[in-house]
């Protein structure tokens, strides 16, 4: 996989889970020492629970290669999960994911650290920690990968 493509890789443990509005959908709030996370999930397909340790990846595409796609081309070949033939992707490794749009970035005033805001058809995504991590998250759409 191209070093390129993968935006970011950490391990966080899920520090709370909240699941009050919707059936289907978790609110979950993850922590490791420099970045934090709240990240809403279809619970129904991916359960996590205080405690637990979590890889969470964010990539620019799942093509192992590290080549990037057009959402034209994305739209024409029908979403991430239509791969072809018998391509592997980096999807393969992981439980949980999903394909995104980033929307919005705010900055401190130190310029130190970063909040960027994700959003996956609804599920939403915050994260916030020092720019120096988060700053290549500025790509329009994004891959969310998730795994115990």
């Amino acid at each position: 996989m191209s070093a390129d493509a993968l935006l970011l890789d950490a391990t966080f443990t899920i520090t709370a889970t909240e699941q009050k509005k919707y059936d289907r959908v978790a609110r979950i709030t993850g922590e490791r020492e420099d970045l934090k996370f709240l990240l809403d999930i279809n619970c129904e397909i991916y359960q996590v629970h205080p405690g637990d340790n979590v890889q969470l990846c964010i990539a620019s595409t799942l093509s192992l290669d590290g080549t990037i796609e057009s959402q034209e081309e994305f739209k024409k070949r029908g979403g991430w999960r239509d791969t072809r033939a018998g391509e592997a992707t980096l999807a393969d490794s992981f439980d949980y994911v999903c394909h995104g749009k980033v929307y919005r970035f705010e900055e401190s005033a130190s310029g130190e650290q970063i909040k960027v805001y994700a959003s996956f058809g609804g599920l939403l995504l915050f994260i916030e920690g020092p720019h120096k991590r988060l700053s290549p998250l500025k790509h329009d759409y994004i891959y969310l990968l998730m795994k115990k």
